[in-house]
């Protein structure tokens, strides 16, 4: 279920994401503490062998589980990834990633995030690639 609120405040800071425009990504789902985007698959986002790159899958899993923390921060703020840590579990090609980022905790200063990016082929089915976390620093926003 996406919150209108919220997800006009998300959208405001996604468009201005250049990475996330040349490759195509779009927000699926925002909720409070959870944001979903999808990536379909392009030449923009594959690595020599035609699969989904690991730099694609680790933005979107980043921006994904910061974009759930920035649900949580107050007005007047955005986020900015401190660190983060991911497992590649598969390789695929074709269809679709989805990054589903959830806040696991939200501090004043800190928010802990976690990101599972999935795949879907073209059938539905729906396949395991990549587990993040995330640590993220609440900044003032300039824009």
């Amino acid at each position: 279920m996406t919150h209108p609120d919220l997800h006009a405040r998300i959208e405001a800071s996604f468009v201005r994401q250049g990475l996330m425009q040349h490759l195509g990504a779009r927000i699926v789902c925002v909720a409070p503490g959870e944001v979903e985007i999808a990536l379909p698959y392009s030449e923009r986002v594959t690595q020599q062998q035609g699969g989904y790159h690991g730099g694609a899958m680790g933005a979107l899993a980043d921006i994904a589980a910061g974009y759930a923390g920035l649900t949580l921060a107050p007005e007047g703020q955005e986020v900015t990834t401190v660190e983060y840590k991911i497992n590649f579990l598969a390789a695929f090609q074709g269809g679709e990633l989805r990054a589903r980022g959830r806040v696991v905790r939200a501090g004043k200063r800190l928010i802990i995030t976690t990101a599972e990016v999935v795949h879907l082929d073209d059938n539905g089915g729906e396949s395991p690639c990549a587990l993040m976390q995330q640590t993220l620093a609440t900044v003032n926003k300039t824009y």
